[in-house]
């Protein structure tokens, strides 16, 4: 039996709650939250400090918190023993996550980072035809991930900087960042970017616009925005014998719903029919089992003192260094 503790008990720490208690073999024991919830399950010990939810009898700790202590938090639950599943950001910035990483390799323990996206079905689907070599060579890519905020979105707590590091850049935009280099398997070093705030009004960004390239020339491009009115996320992929379209994510809101994986391979032989609208296969998904799967994974770790394939404090510096980089490139925050 596995027993766990969650630090942070809001929307995040409640779904993870729930695949846990979900599973035979694990025990939620207890949880820290600033605030006790109400109507609370006296058979889980609420803990007031982050301390006091170390000090008990647990082997893992998932920490669903604010992104100004994820680091800290992080280094502590692996300097007292117990394994870590951290949300993302995997931190604020690269020094922090650095710290973080010496702490992991000081101590073995295992160590995920919460990237749900790369467990969706479209998303697991297409990473096996572009890892078969159907698709030929990536070309480029370009992703949109866009919401609409909310009424309050100004009062949210992951637009101060201090707090969350940035805005709808490394809260949102950083999912569609990683699967770039998730399905890329490169790094982009050439980047160009604005990062602005054209609506709310925030300390962060609003908006993100990115054009990026690797060494070998596979260039992406990315919009990142809190002003899209119409949630939209689409991730449009072009090889050499084809293209892959990810369109659509299912969430729990469903407001970013269908879920399709567009598969089209390019045709040239019948130019009066095809040249320019190739054939396609569109396969729907109507189940979300990321949250699920994900964890899965990092309890599957602990029992089976296995390695994490997704989610790697290594995934994490790379995708942070990637957020960093645009940052810095757009000058947003140079004088703020």
């Amino acid at each position: 039996m596995i027993k766990i503790g969650i630090a942070g008990y809001g929307k995040i720490g409640k779904i993870r709650a729930e695949v846990i208690n979900g599973r035979e073999d694990t025990e939620l024991v207890a949880v820290y939250d600033i605030k006790k919830p109400e109507a609370w399950d006296d058979s889980i010990r609420y803990c007031q400090s982050f301390d006091e939810l170390l000090n008990q009898d647990i082997d893992a700790v998932f920490i669903c918190t604010y992104n100004d202590v994820l680091a800290d938090y992080t280094k502590r639950a692996l300097l007292a023993g117990k394994h870590v599943f951290c949300e993302k950001p995997p931190a604020r910035t690269i020094q922090e996550l650095e710290e973080v990483r010496a702490v992991e390799s000081e101590t073995g323990l295992i160590l995920k980072y919460g990237f749900n996206h790369r467990y969706h079905y479209s998303v697991m689907e297409a990473k096996k035809l572009i890892d078969s070599g159907e698709m030929g060579k990536l070309l480029w890519l370009r992703g949109v991930y866009g919401k609409a905020g909310s009424i309050d979105y100004n009062n949210n707590w992951r637009n101060y900087r201090k707090v969350s590091g940035g805005g709808i850049l490394i809260d949102q935009g950083i999912h569609m960042l990683d699967l770039m280099l998730y399905f890329s398997n490169r790094q982009f070093k050439h980047i160009n970017s604005f990062v602005t705030t054209r609506y709310w009004d925030i300390e962060a960004e609003d908006n993100a616009f990115v054009i990026m390239q690797t060494d070998d020339e596979v260039t992406a491009m990315m919009h990142s925005s809190a002003t899209q009115w119409r949630h939209k996320f689409l991730l449009e992929m072009t090889f050499e014998e084809g293209y892959i379209n990810l369109d659509g994510i299912l969430s729990g809101t469903r407001s970013y719903a269908p879920e399709k994986l567009v598969v089209g391979l390019r045709e040239f032989e019948d130019i009066t029919h095809a040249m320019g609208k190739p054939r396609e296969t569109v396969t729907w998904f109507e189940y979300d089992d990321s949250w699920k799967i994900e964890v899965d994974e990092f309890l599957n770790a602990i029992v089976n003192n296995s390695k994490i394939l997704n989610g790697t404090s290594e995934d994490g510096i790379k995708v942070l260094r990637l957020v960093e980089s645009i940052y810095r490139n757009s000058g947003f925050y140079s004088d703020k």
